[in-house]
């Protein structure tokens, strides 16, 4: 682990010179954050939030030349609903069926991080979703973002209107480095659903998704990384009106000397709302997997319900599982709990299902099986959920 606070100024390889010449049709907000791909893309930032991301690996991933569009047919899920591809960072048009979708520049949004500063800066494609007063879309919007090397920003937009539904299918495969940004906005009654997995074992991945939560609407947002050499998961939901609920959660899973952090943030604005962040990471080999999550309530967010699960599983003892839940709280009458705890399986379980003549890898699979499905489990939609854990069986399978 890099000590902390440690800043080191670097040119962001991935970017060809064509696309060094700054996008001229940018606002002042995104030239600004045309700069962070200039060389001032921060290694270690001083933020505490950051201490855990293991930025030294980005140089070299990005620098990856690029290769052929991989083969993504399998990673379509039979469901109903829009699709697009995006190949380093740009559409393909004759493999997407964007529907009601906006397929144009990437939007332009307020920075959250140097790397998200970075997206809005260079993206090259993205959607706009905008969905109208009690809309529904006919299945989830499912978007393939592959990279074939170098780095690809991208930066996606939702907006919801009241007591629209809609949800949200991400996959991101292949070497190089993806840097994702999604922005989402959603009116009184809205509901949106996003799964996001990251298949990318030779590659990294930075993907931060900011939700405003209008009254009584819902944001749940589930996360599984099965393969990265580094990865950052960042989420931030603001529950904007009263009876909102924010969900952000999902499992890690590393091996060899993988390095994969997530930090997400459930910030209570108004009375009765509700949050989940449901965490679990499985670590093997001499990986590390870490988790920061925070809930934030401010004075008028009274009878606010918070939750914090933060569970890690050690397969060896070489490897590392860091958990640091948090609460801030300004209001008296709220309802909010965290746990963290760290180990290896069960001895006894494991005994027990030897005995019954289970093989000890296939006994080992059903215990950490088990105890990913706390987080996968809470995806919705059926089929999505049976993808998720089929991808987690098959690590699962090269794991142990």
């Amino acid at each position: 682990m890099r000590p902390e606070g440690q800043v080191r100024r670097c040119r962001d390889p991935g970017l060809r010179r064509e696309d060094q010449a700054g996008p001229d049709r940018r606002t002042a907000q995104a030239r600004a954050g045309w700069q962070v791909t200039q060389g001032l893309v921060l290694d270690a930032p001083v933020a505490e939030d950051w201490r855990w991301f293991d930025a030294a690996p980005l140089d070299a991933i990005a620098a990856t030349p690029r290769g052929s569009a991989p083969d993504v047919a399998h990673l379509w899920l039979d469901l109903a609903g829009p699709r697009l591809l995006f190949v380093d960072g740009a559409l393909v048009a004759d493999a997407s069926t964007p529907g009601p979708l906006d397929i144009s520049a990437a939007p332009i949004m307020t920075r959250a991080n140097p790397y998200s500063e970075a997206a809005c800066a260079s993206a090259k494609a993205g959607y706009v979703l905008y969905l109208k007063a009690q809309a529904a879309l006919d299945g989830p919007i499912q978007v393939i973002h592959a990279t074939t090397g170098g780095v690809a920003h991208l930066s996606n937009k939702i907006v919801m209107m009241a007591d629209s539904v809609a949800s949200l299918v991400e996959t991101h495969v292949g070497p190089g480095w993806s840097n994702a940004n999604l922005w989402v906005e959603l009116a009184e009654g809205a509901r949106l659903m996003r799964a996001v997995r990251i298949l990318k074992d030779d590659g990294a991945h930075t993907d931060y998704v900011s939700a405003q939560i209008g009254k009584a609407a819902s944001f749940a947002s589930t996360a599984l990384v099965t393969g990265c050499r580094t990865a950052r998961i960042e989420a931030q939901m603001i529950l904007t009106g009263e009876g909102a609920y924010g969900e952000a959660g999902g499992a890690l899973l590393t091996r060899d000397s993988e390095k994969v952090d997530s930090a997400t943030v459930a910030d209570h604005a108004m009375p009765e709302g509700t949050s989940r962040q449901i965490w679990r990471a499985v670590a093997a080999d001499t990986s590390t997997a870490s988790i920061a999550s925070r809930a934030e309530v401010r004075r008028d967010a009274q009878k606010t319900d918070g939750e914090q699960s933060l569970r890690g599983l050690l397969l060896k003892r070489t490897a590392t599982v860091n958990l640091k839940p948090e609460l801030e709280i300004f209001a008296d009458d709220v309802k909010c709990a965290h746990g963290a705890t760290v180990g290896e399986l069960d001895a006894r379980a494991l005994f027990y299902l030897e005995s019954r003549g289970i093989p000890e890898a296939q006994a080992k699979a059903l215990l950490t099986r088990a105890f990913v499905a706390d987080a996968i489990d809470r995806i919705g939609d059926e089929a999505v959920r049976e993808a998720f854990a089929a991808d987690a069986d098959a690590w699962l399978g090269a794991a142990l």
